[in-house]
């Protein structure tokens, strides 16, 4: 159960947690397409002590597993930095409204949040499909759409969607590693992809063409969040001789994936992506039981500190977990949802006292954003993805962390490179603030 301090609801600090209601009310919110219009000499959001954005995301559904604790973590977060003064003597206000995975109800919460919150931005919303079904309306409308959590390389248009930025590295940059791991550890085995019939999926599979070539790939099959059975698509890839499974799944179909596998008696490799990958939430869900036998040697990518090594960023995000958000289970979804809520205060301090919508774009197009990755950040004018190296991490004993291999993906191509932590930050605070 998230902890959202109800007892602060009356607080700068606190977020509205809204589960969304009938697709009736959604189509007759589709027809008022334009946000309110505020006062000419206002920014919506913004006041002179703080400053309030907004998220979509899956509290309930087949997505809630993991990415429920996204957005109470980066609320946690963000009452951290409230209780250190704020941002350039503003605090920050988070409102997080549920979608449950469901476009059609990401429809009516993001223009609840535009049209009646008034947000400053729209901030780490989840889901390839949901985010995808707000998209047009957000960059029709000048919102800004900051740091989308999903690896669709659909944010990273600048032309085509200049409000919009991504957080996580994009799907193909994760395919394209994690297959070329697979060819230098394990040179000659069969390697397949099973993948979710969205963009998540689909540009697994293009990473891993771009390092394999389609011939390289001996077997394909996809899934749908909607049906929870994938026996057939387990015992087709068992059957085409599959040894290197890359998985483009959520943690739900990641579990799923391994438990159909060990039912029918298959043993194999798997790889998956960053968003499916979280040991804690994996076991949750697989069992004590049974769960880490069967996550040995899970092989995966990541681009954020390591949430189960050691390193200060970590430390500090649980100390922050403790007091702020109840203490729940410390995972990389909790490092997910800290760091994705440090960015945003990074780009907001550079800002000023005087944020802009306009003003916070400019931010995080002029590549000064440094962020708390492995890896620098991407961002300019003409490109709007986050991380383009990621870390191979692997599952010993019990212990999910990095084992020393690093890719950088430049037009498809994974080159081996050296990782290099982003340092803590004095209190965790963006520099300056």
């Amino acid at each position: 159960m998230l902890n959202l301090k109800p007892a602060r609801v009356a607080t700068a600090t606190a977020a509205t947690v809204a589960t969304a209601a009938t697709a009736a009310l959604a189509i007759a919110l589709a027809g008022c397409s334009t946000p309110s219009s505020p006062q000419a000499d206002t920014v919506p959001g913004v006041t002179a002590d703080s400053i309030t954005i907004g998220t979509h995301t899956p509290l309930t559904g087949p997505a809630a597993p993991g990415y429920s604790s996204v957005s109470a973590a980066a609320l946690a977060y963000f009452e951290y930095i409230n209780d250190q003064g704020g941002i350039n003597g503003r605090t920050i206000n988070y409102i997080i409204k549920d979608d449950g995975y469901n476009p059609a109800n990401t429809q009516m919460v993001v223009r609840e949040l535009v049209q009646d919150d008034q947000v400053f931005a729209i901030f780490n919303g989840i889901g390839t499909a949901p985010h995808t079904s707000v998209l047009e309306y957000l960059n029709e409308n000048k919102i800004p759409d900051l740091f989308v959590a999903t690896g669709s390389k659909s944010w990273n248009q600048p032309e085509k969607y200049p409000y919009t930025f991504a957080f996580n590295a994009d799907y193909s940059v994760e395919g394209a590693a994690l297959a070329q791991y697979a060819s230098d550890e394990f040179p000659g085995k069969q390697v397949c992809v099973l993948g979710q019939d969205d963009d998540l999926g689909g540009f697994i599979l293009e990473g891993v063409e771009s390092s394999l070539g389609a011939d390289g790939i001996t077997h394909t099959e996809q899934y749908s969040t909607s049906n929870p059975d994938i026996t057939a698509q387990i015992g087709a890839m068992r059957d085409a001789g599959c040894e290197i499974n890359i998985l483009g799944s959520i943690p739900a179909f990641t579990a799923l994936a391994m438990s159909t596998a060990a039912r029918i008696g298959w043993e194999t490799e798997w790889f998956a992506t960053s968003v499916g990958i979280d040991y804690t939430t994996l076991i949750e869900i697989l069992g004590e039981d049974v769960g880490p036998a069967m996550l040995t040697r899970l092989t995966g990518v990541n681009y954020l500190p390591g949430a189960y090594g050691d390193n200060d960023w970590a430390e500090l995000f649980r100390e922050v977990n403790e007091t702020y958000n109840g203490g729940v289970p410390f995972n990389g979804n909790i490092v997910f949802g800290m760091s994705a809520a440090y960015l945003f205060a990074e780009a907001l301090e550079k800002l000023g006292d005087t944020p802009t919508r306009e003003g916070i774009l400019e931010v995080i197009r002029s590549g000064e954003l440094v962020g708390n990755g492995v890896a620098p950040l991407s961002f300019s004018s003409t490109n709007h993805g986050s991380y383009f190296t990621v870390g191979i991490v692997t599952v010993d004993d019990g212990v999910q962390a990095f084992n020393g291999v690093a890719y950088t993906v430049d037009d498809g191509t994974a080159t081996r490179t050296e990782m290099a932590q982003v340092p803590l930050s004095p209190g965790g605070m963006p520099p300056g603030a």
